[in-house]
């Protein structure tokens, strides 16, 4: 009876015990319900495995900007489109977020009374309210814009409707590629240029022109070429017919309202982040800063914002 005694006054002992109890007492658990579950289908007739992904889906979907599908594809790549369209909207969210959060978190740090006070509701508001609400509440107000038929016109050529927004497609014809592959060439000539510029002036204490010189490479040296090989791009524009829109493309409700919630709520997070990561800047560099004669734009982007991205990411 002691012997059983010391062994359960053994800490290894125990430790050992008790996790091989607990992994036997899940295996067990696992066992049972694949068991029961195994029965109760072979009761019902119903067939497992991963065959379902090759049977036709039967619906269509609605919004699928990176395949063509149809309601006789598959369930897998039903599977493919998800996905797509998750990557879509989580880097456009990303994105639109980052920016918005950004500016969100300086202005709560502003002089001004008003916009700080607004950018302290907008935060306390939107991280309290829950994600899911507030994408059911966009798409509440997205469905109420007017139908197909009374659908708000501007420029004669962009459209919006309960049904999505319809803008023109861009058609891309042969020869565009070159004007891609310059496109490419100048953010690469840019980037160059830009290291080069900033050993330059470490060096030699003189500037540069970067931004203007990569605007010329980036924007004007493209749009010359576009222009000279005879503009290999045309547009297809939406036009009603019947009871929907033809031609051009389509943004929906549901990717606007998943879009703009994602957005909204994420930024109020960031900005949170990047007000503390501004705060986390001493006193002393504004004031050495501003000492200097530097305007206070130019305190926050050179001194205040390059030290406080640390701290943000």
């Amino acid at each position: 009876m002691r012997s059983n005694l010391n062994f359960f006054s053994d800490e290894k002992f125990r430790s050992i015990f008790f996790q091989t109890l607990v992994v036997g007492l899940f295996a067990l658990g696992i066992w049972f319900i694949t068991k029961t579950t195994g029965e109760n289908l072979a009761k019902r007739n119903i067939a497992t495995g991963w065959r379902f992904l090759t049977d036709p889906a039967g619906f269509d979907i609605s919004f699928s900007p990176f395949l063509d599908f149809k309601s006789t594809d598959t369930h897998l790549k039903v599977y493919f489109v998800g996905i797509l369209n998750t990557l879509l909207v989580s880097v456009c969210g990303c994105i639109a977020a980052t920016i918005l959060g950004f500016l969100i978190g300086i202005i709560r740090l502003s002089s001004n009374w008003l916009l700080s006070r607004v950018a302290y509701c907008y935060v306390e508001f939107t991280r309290n309210v829950p994600l899911l609400l507030q994408i059911i509440l966009w798409y509440s107000v997205l469905i109420q814009l007017p139908r197909i038929k009374q659908a708000l016109e501007f420029f004669d050529s962009f459209f919006i409707s309960n049904r999505g927004i319809y803008s023109p497609r861009p058609v891309f014809e042969s020869g565009f590629s070159y004007v891609f592959i310059a496109i490419i060439l100048a953010l690469i000539s840019s980037f160059v240029l830009r290291r080069w510029a900033k050993k330059r002036q470490d060096t030699t204490g003189k500037q540069f022109p970067v931004v203007s010189s990569a605007f010329g490479m980036i924007i004007l040296v493209p749009l010359l070429l576009f222009f000279i090989i005879g503009s290999p791009m045309s547009f297809d524009y939406p036009a009603l017919k019947g009871f929907n829109f033809k031609g051009g493309m389509v943004i929906r409700p549901e990717f606007i309202a998943m879009f703009l919630a994602l957005t909204i709520y994420t930024a109020a997070f960031i900005s949170e982040t990047v007000r503390s990561g501004i705060l986390s800047v001493t006193k002393g560099q504004r004031e050495a800063s501003a000492s200097l004669g530097l305007k206070k734009s130019w305190i926050m982007r050179l001194i205040i914002i390059p030290q406080a991205l640390r701290v943000i990411v």
